[in-house]
């Protein structure tokens, strides 16, 4: 093993050399050239809320506190905002950090409780119609998608079996539905209103054509009807528009998840409160996932009125929408009135699809209020402070390492230096791709790990070196004290880096927050120094010595016989220039 080394050292320097290859041309072909910093050196906002449960008893469950730190994840991603850093903490902590956010707009964002509305659908259109040739039927205010999917979802009664006319669900996924009915056989579908109600009830337009119209003589929201400005408004809008406040007692224009169908819905007719429970399941006998709803006492009467209403309105006009965050979840549609407080929603469901649906009912709402226990702001000017000081002090660790090598190793100090750019240069590769492929954040405190990791490096290098020197000491040629020296060396810097490493990994899955980081970055550079030690730096000292500026001992090679405390090297001439000095050796015992 040691005579491979020996003889062909070059074959691992090409390795190191692919290797460094590779990666700098991933990072060419991603374009990405810098880390991903964190907040501490991008400035931001860091807020800590603390959850607790509505009902003023009783703790915050783990899925709860879970289910909270989706939607708010949810919330502040869809904002625009990139980069988030969202995490539990404890039994009842979010801890939500963002990049180049301000104070006021992240406390608005992430302190108040999910909003999760039903609500009827008045008109659906694809986000973006395509023309097609047929001419819009005159009056119609809103422009023909040019295909209308039908709906996917179902809501029928859970203590009956499913009737021969439910509408079969296609293959469209949840959350797009809508039925054709809606835009053709009537352009501007209302509702079937009661024989009771007055035609005073009709809304009037009070509100900017941008803004749905609100209904003005009926408090009901099964009896609204959308007019001619809200229509108008609704065909002008386009998903990614500014949402507007989702104020359950107006009507809303929402898109779904997907951002491909948008939808005029009316004032919420029921709210996330009114649900008791929410299940994903398979029904005995079944094979399709489907999803269980519990509604309170309250919540059945309503949902009961609801789906009654609905359920008049004909095939293609029965949807209603599950909201959260003004964002469209779900639109199932109703055949029937469904009393008795307890519904199931059925369709194409993978159990993916099921279980987060349920989820969304289940918690939308959330059972948790917040307290927002501390905000943190940190200014971009004062995080690239830290940034610079966190680059200048790991400039000054590494002068000072480079500075006590030339002095004490002399010649070797090159040794050294190139293997610190070598390391340099894994580590900055590794941090830049590690952060596009798994979102590893650079953190002041990684950074701190990255100054550390040079003294670990620098040890294995001592380490080498002083047993490469003890071995010419004891009499053995330089070329054949790089091998042995190599051989004992290993062990140690093996167990060294070892221990750092263990260290790192207790501290990464014990510790939280940036401590976190540092312990990433000291166990990846502890790694990467066991690479260049071994692929590079042994190679290249193995080189080296083949040379005569360090295999004849040049008094500035660092293994002249002076330096290292002998009379000359074994098997090689003394330099003429340099007269023969009395042995200085004391015998053994003696003083030394």
């Amino acid at each position: 093993m040691a005579t491979t080394t020996t003889s062909r050292p070059g074959r691992l320097l090409i390795v190191l050399g692919v290797i460094l290859v590779l990666l700098f041309g991933i990072m060419a072909l991603t374009k990405t050239w810098g880390p991903k910093l964190g907040l501490d050196l991008r400035g931001g906002t860091t807020i800590t809320l603390t959850a607790k449960s509505l009902a003023g008893g009783g703790s915050v469950t783990a899925e709860q506190l879970d289910e909270a730190k989706n939607i708010i994840s949810q919330r502040v991603n869809g904002a625009g905002v990139a980069e988030a850093d969202i995490t539990t903490s404890g039994s009842n902590h979010i801890n939500v950090a963002v990049p180049g956010a301000t104070r006021d707009s992240l406390v608005q964002q992430v302190g108040q409780t999910a909003l999760l509305y039903f609500r009827i659908v008045y008109d659906a259109q694809a986000a973006a119609p395509v023309a097609t040739p047929s001419p819009t039927p005159t009056g119609t205010p809103t422009a023909k998608p040019s295909a209308t999917p039908k709906p996917s979802t179902t809501v029928k009664p859970s203590t009956t079996v499913k009737p021969s006319t439910t509408v079969t669900p296609s293959a469209t996924p949840n959350g797009r539905a809508w039925s054709s009915a809606l835009g053709q056989a009537d352009p501007t579908p209302t509702p079937t209103p009661k024989p009771s109600t007055p035609a005073a009830t009709t809304p009037k337009p009070s509100t900017p054509a941008a803004t749905p119209s609100t209904p003005a003589a009926s408090t009901d929201p099964l009896q609204y009807v959308p007019d001619a400005a809200t229509q108008t408004a609704f065909a002008a809008y386009k998903c990614g528009d500014e949402q507007q406040v989702d104020d359950p007692n107006k009507a809303l224009f929402a898109c779904d998840r997907q951002g491909t169908y948008k939808y005029l819905l009316g004032p919420a007719i029921l709210k996330g409160t009114d649900l008791s429970d929410a299940s994903a399941g398979i029904p005995q006998g079944g094979f399709q996932w489907q999803v269980n709803l519990q509604f309170t006492g309250e919540g059945g009467d309503k949902f009961f009125k609801a789906t009654q209403n609905i359920a008049a309105r004909g095939q293609g006009q029965n949807l209603f929408a599950i909201v959260l965050d003004n964002e469209v979840i779900s639109t199932p549609s109703v055949e029937q009135a469904i009393p008795g407080g307890q519904a199931q929603i059925t369709g194409t469901f993978s159990e993916a699809e099921a279980r987060d649906l349920a989820n969304v009912l289940k918690y939308g709402a959330l059972p948790v209020s917040f307290d927002i226990s501390s905000v943190e702001t940190v200014s971009p000017q004062l995080g690239g402070d830290q940034l610079s000081a966190g680059i200048w002090a790991g400039i000054a660790g590494l002068a000072l390492v480079v500075l006590f090598s030339f002095l004490y190793y002399r010649g070797l100090g090159i040794v050294v230096v190139l293997s610190l750019a070598a390391a340099a240069a894994l580590t900055y590769a590794s941090v830049v791709l590690l952060g596009k492929a798994i979102g590893f954040t650079l953190t002041l405190a990684g950074i701190a790990g990255l100054i550390v990791a040079i003294g670990i490096t620098a040890d294995s290098f001592v380490v080498y070196f002083e047993r490469l020197r003890d071995e010419v000491r004891e009499g053995r040629s330089l070329r054949s004290s790089v091998e042995t020296g190599w051989a004992r060396a290993k062990h140690t810097i093996i167990a060294a880096d070892s221990i750092s490493l263990l260290a790192a990994i207790v501290l990464y899955i014990l510790a939280i927050g940036s401590v976190r980081g540092f312990a990433f970055t000291l166990g990846l550079t502890t790694l990467i120094d066991l690479v260049v030690v071994f692929i590079f730096t042994k190679p290249l000292v193995t080189l080296l010595a083949r040379t005569n500026f360090f295999g004849h001992g040049h008094r500035l090679s660092g293994l002249d016989p002076e330096h290292l405390g002998v009379e000359r090297l074994p098997g090689q001439m003394k330099p003429s220039a340099r007269p023969a000095k009395p042995s200085t050796r004391k015998p053994l015992g003696g003083e030394v």
